[in-house]
């Protein structure tokens, strides 16, 4: 059943996906609950983003072979980074109360202060907002949801890139 997906379907399946995690994450958490995002979630939204439009892109081009790989691989890299980051985001969770780092500056302070590498490497180290817990479903916590999409957009990329194509007619 799995090879009867067309590669377009799998990569409209891969945009969708991504589009609803953005549409969860802007108008129900951010939105209806008030829940600011910190700079680690900020950066999981940029790699959801990522392999959102790789994905629209390939549906739109609608390559054949070795362009259908390339798609895939890519989409996968970045699902990968971003459950890099939203592992990392778990971790701080996880961190006993003693060991959570102190609270750093806004984003857009840092942004607009310190050199770009400087900020990214604050953004990814995390910081005491990043390791609050400020909302869960099914006991899992934003971070964790967000690590579980990563993985199966992951997984989806990694099948679309390796999975033998039928010859297109």
């Amino acid at each position: 059943m799995l090879k009867a997906l067309s590669p377009r379907t799998v990569f409209a399946g891969l945009v969708a996906l991504a589009a609803v995690s953005m549409l969860f994450a802007v108008f129900y958490l951010q939105r209806h609950l008030n829940l600011p995002p910190c700079p680690l979630c900020m950066t999981q939204r940029v790699f959801v983003v990522g392999w959102g439009l790789i994905a629209l892109i390939a549906v739109i081009h609608n390559p054949a072979g070795v362009g259908r790989r390339i798609y895939g691989a890519l989409c996968a890299i970045s699902a990968v980074l971003g459950g890099a980051v939203a592992a990392r985001h778990v971790w701080l969770q996880y961190l006993p109360e003693d060991q959570v780092p102190a609270c750093g500056p806004s984003l857009e302070y840092m942004l607009q202060t310190l050199p770009f590498s400087e900020t990214l490497e604050l953004v990814l180290m995390g910081d005491g907002n990043c390791a609050d817990v400020q909302w869960t479903f099914l006991g899992l916590s934003i971070p964790e949801q967000t690590l579980a999409v990563f993985v199966v957009a992951a997984l989806v990329s990694l099948w679309q890139t390796l999975r033998s194509y039928p010859p297109r007619t």
